[in-house]
């Protein structure tokens, strides 16, 4: 999956266009006061600086708090596969052994630990740098040969027997 690069910038750039733009408005607030402008033009003016502050900084702690969650949740997800990391290795190599009973291709097989993964059909393309149809031909393929009816069923396959039972 690509991962864009600019996506963090935008809530900085943001940031940044509300501060130049609140420093434009102080900028003609200080020209207008001083060429003696009336008092509710200066008001208005000086209303749109607090908004354009407000804008500045609340785009600003947005983007730090989309950080720092983003950040707990990575340390979330590198404790939880620390301290899985053998069953999820265990689980993989169950999955792999399957995928050789049914006889996969190595492209059906990766296309397979894909799905699992819950990538969609275009993510995958992009990722193996092949076209959608390419991966929907190849996922009728490993559904067939495994006697699937699609996405649910392969993901069900391997997660059934783990999961308990739900009560009634």
């Amino acid at each position: 999956m690509r991962k864009d690069r600019t996506e963090p910038l935008i809530p900085i750039a943001s940031s940044v266009a509300f501060g130049l733009i609140a420093a434009l408005i102080a900028s003609d607030l200080l020209i207008d006061g001083r060429e003696g402008v009336s008092a509710s033009h200066l008001v208005l003016e000086g209303l749109v600086l607090m908004m354009a502050l407000a804008g500045a900084v609340l785009t600003l702690r947005r983007f730090l708090r989309i950080k720092r969650d983003l950040e707990t949740a990575r340390q979330d997800t590198h404790h939880w596969r620390d301290q899985h990391r053998a069953l999820v290795q265990g689980l993989g190599a169950a999955i792999s052994e399957q995928f050789e009973a049914w006889r996969l291709t190595p492209s059906e097989a990766e296309i397979g630990m894909l799905l699992l993964k819950g990538l969609s059909h275009a993510q995958i393309a992009d990722l193996r740098g092949t076209s959608e149809r390419t991966v929907r031909e190849q996922s009728r393929a490993l559904y067939r040969k495994a006697g699937l009816e699609g996405r649910a069923d392969l993901a069900a396959f391997f997660l059934e027997d783990l999961l308990p039972p739900q009560p009634r």
